[in-house]
Parts: C-alpha cells; sequence; structure tokens
C-alpha cells in the first residue's frame, strides 16, 4: 500500500493503535475500506418479486419442477422476499463461547434469513464485501482501516475540509470473514477477524511493509454485541452478553500421534474448527459434514490494498504446509482435506490429509495442527 503519513504521524497513530478500551460495546469503530464502497441493496420495481436468497440453499428434488411446485418446496407461493425488513427481531439470540471463539446463536431463524442483514450490517458498518457464497454459508470483507483511532485534532479537521484527509492514516488494518451454519434449532453466526500493521524495515525509516497480527477476539465480541442489537436485542442485553462469555474455558485440545484430539463433541468441534480454519486465513472450499470433511486451501496473492505480496509475507506466513524448514518442499497439490471424526462420546479427532487421504509429512502436520491448537485453546 502507498503511504501518505509522514514517520511521525505513522509512529503517532499506530501507538493510539495499541491503546483500546476493553468495557463492551464501548470501543470507537469508524471503518473505512480503500475498496469502492457498494450499493446495499438491488432496487426492484413494485410490480416485480424481489429474488429470494432461499433459491441458493434448496433445490427441488425432482429434474422438472413447475413454479408452483417451486413455491411451495420453498415453504409458499407467498412467502415474503429475503430482505433485510424479512428479520426486524429476534427474540432467541444468544451469545455463547468456547476457549476464545464467540458465537451467536438465533433460534428458529434460517440462514437465508440472516444472509441479507448480515451483508447490510457489515456494509453499513464501513466495509466492503469482497466474496460471499450463500450456499457455503461463507462471506468475507475487505480490507478496511479503522479511522476512530486518528486523533481528532484541529490538524486533521483542516486536512479532511482541503480534501487531504488521506494524510493520516493509521498503521492498522482488518478483515472478517463471516460463517452461518444451520443447525437443528437454527442458525450459527461467527465472525472471524484477521489483521495487519505496518512496520518500518529500515533505520532510516523510509520503507515499510505490512506483518500479521494476531486475531482480536475482543473485537470480535464488540461486533458480535453490535449485530445483536441489529437483530433487535438492547444494547443493554448485548452488553451483558459479551460480560457473560469473558471468562475463556481451560484448555481442551493435545496433539498425539499427528492427531489434534479436542474435548469436544463432533457438531461443536465441527463448528469450532470452521472458525479456526476462518481464523489461520485457510479458504474452506467444500465441506461434507456427514464425512466431516474440511477442503481448504491456503488463501496466496493477496495483500492489503489488492497487490500481489512478496515471499515471506503475510500470506506465505499463513501457508498450509509452512513448517519452518526452508528445505522442506511445498506440496504441488495445495488443496487439503481437515478430516473430523468422534473417537469418543465429548471427543473428537482432527486429521490433515491430502486429496487421496494419505497423511501430510510430519513437519508439515505439526505445524498446520500447531496452528489449529492455538485457535481452539
Amino acid at each position: 500500500m502507498k503511504r501518505s503519513a509522514p514517520a511521525a504521524i505513522l509512529l503517532l497513530t499506530g501507538l493510539m493503535a495499541g491503546c483500546s478500551t476493553s468495557e463492551p460495546l464501548q470501543n470507537k469503530l469508524d471503518y473505512k475500506s480503500e475498496a469502492p464502497a457498494q450499493t446495499n441493496k438491488l432496487e426492484v420495481p413494485p410490480d416485480l418479486t424481489a429474488p429470494q436468497i432461499q433459491n441458493r440453499y434448496e433445490l427441488p428434488r425432482s429434474g422438472v419442477a413447475s413454479l408452483n411446485e417451486l413455491n411451495q418446496a420453498q415453504g409458499s407461493s407467498k412467502a415474503p422476499a429475503s430482505t433485510e425488513a424479512a428479520v426486524t427481531k429476534v427474540d432467541n439470540v444468544r451469545m455463547e463461547r468456547a476457549g476464545s471463539q464467540r458465537w451467536l446463536v438465533a433460534e428458529h431463524k434460517q440462514p437465508e434469513e440472516l444472509w441479507p442483514v448480515l451483508k447490510a450490517f457489515w456494509q453499513d458498518n464501513g466495509f466492503v464485501i469482497k466474496t460471499e457464497d450463500p450456499q457455503l454459508g461463507i462471506m468475507e470483507t475487505d480490507w478496511a482501516e479503522n479511522r476512530a483511532k486518528l486523533p481528532n485534532d484541529v490538524i486533521r479537521k483542516f486536512m479532511e475540509t482541503v480534501g487531504l484527509g488521506n494524510v493520516y492514516s493509521t498503521a492498522e488494518r482488518d478483515k472478517f470473514r463471516i460463517r452461518v451454519e444451520k443447525t437443528a434449532a437454527g442458525t450459527e453466526v461467527y465472525f472471524s477477524h484477521r489483521g495487519m500493521y505496518e512496520v518500518f524495515v529500515d533505520e532510516g525509516k523510509s520503507e515499510t511493509k505490512w506483518q500479521p497480527r494476531p486475531a482480536d477476539p475482543q473485537l470480535e465480541a464488540e461486533l458480535l454485541g453490535r449485530f445483536m442489537i441489529r437483530l433487535g436485542q438492547t444494547e443493554e442485553r448485548a452488553k451483558e452478553a459479551i460480560k457473560q462469555t469473558q471468562t475463556p474455558e481451560a484448555p481442551n485440545s493435545q496433539i498425539v500421534n499427528g492427531t489434534l484430539t479436542v474435548n469436544d463433541g463432533f457438531d461443536r468441534a465441527w463448528r469450532r474448527v470452521g472458525l479456526a480454519l476462518d481464523r489461520i486465513g485457510l479458504a474452506v472450499s467444500d465441506r461434507n459434514r456427514a464425512q466431516g470433511i474440511y477442503y481448504v486451501k491456503p488463501v496466496k496473492g493477496e495483500a492489503e490494498g489488492g497487490k500481489t505480496e512478496k515471499s515471506g509475507g503475510f500470506w506465505s506466513s499463513l501457508a498450509f504446509w509452512s513448517s519452518g524448514d526452508k528445505n522442506e518442499a511445498a506440496p504441488k497439490d495445495e488443496e487439503f482435506l481437515v478430516q473430523l471424526k468422534e473417537d469418543s462420546p465429548g471427543k473428537t479427532q482432527i486429521a490433515l490429509t491430502d486429496k487421496a487421504g494419505k497423511p501430510l509429512p510430519p513437519a508439515q502436520t505439526r505445524t498446520a495442527l500447531g496452528k489449529l491448537q492455538a485457535e481452539l485453546q
């Protein structure tokens, strides 16, 4: 990313970026993405039916279906369109936690009902939706800057007045991956954070580069709380939900003989592993819950501002095969399988294989399972 801020401003804003309050729903957020802004909604003429996202979730079982049969398959021929107005309030919504992970449980609501609300929520908070796949239940934002961390002084106000507000910039960028999981009770919503910060690479402080910074569970909780409010909950209830989930559980995983065992049943382990994969930068290209398999690929060639990062940068550090051994060649096939199997009641084993089902080399397995374990603690 091309920087326009002087070194002094860069250092000042970088220090300010590290200071935040832990009080729930008290953090100031003012995100702005450098990508072009999006229009939140598709305007539909009054005499036309709004497109329904349910079509991405449910297909007719027969090869040929009439319009009436399609409507019946989706519940009713007069079912309301999937717009933000379709979900004005969710009465039964709560926040749950396991380790450092939090998520929302919206009872009696389907993913297709929440999807347009989620999309509008992130756009209204200053993010650009980079990718979305309603069928997989995955949405991802572009990188954005929290400009609330900038000093709100006279100089900045003047610079913004004359159109030079971009001279001020923080040394941090954030992006989020949103995952929705359909359950027997309703829908679970996960927000996973990834961050970068800019550092000087020379003593003269004339050149900088972006490096990864740890995921911020408190920021994830803050946005989950705000989404609870978006779903019709009071601010007091959202704050209470965050406070009640502040105490993390004890570590509940161990790596033995090339497998990671977590003290969770399959259902809970499946959802937690999905969030952990999001956090460490692995793209889920497909999944088969019945067989307990995630098909993943490392996200490569992506950097802040849309520029390709050089070897050794942010995304290469998240490479699934990276074990730290420079003499170890990366596998030719970059797609991997993350396989889950409930070994005994309340315990699930996680193994890594290539597409043919063969275990990965030991060094690669240790590194990859170590990254997953760190997120599942």
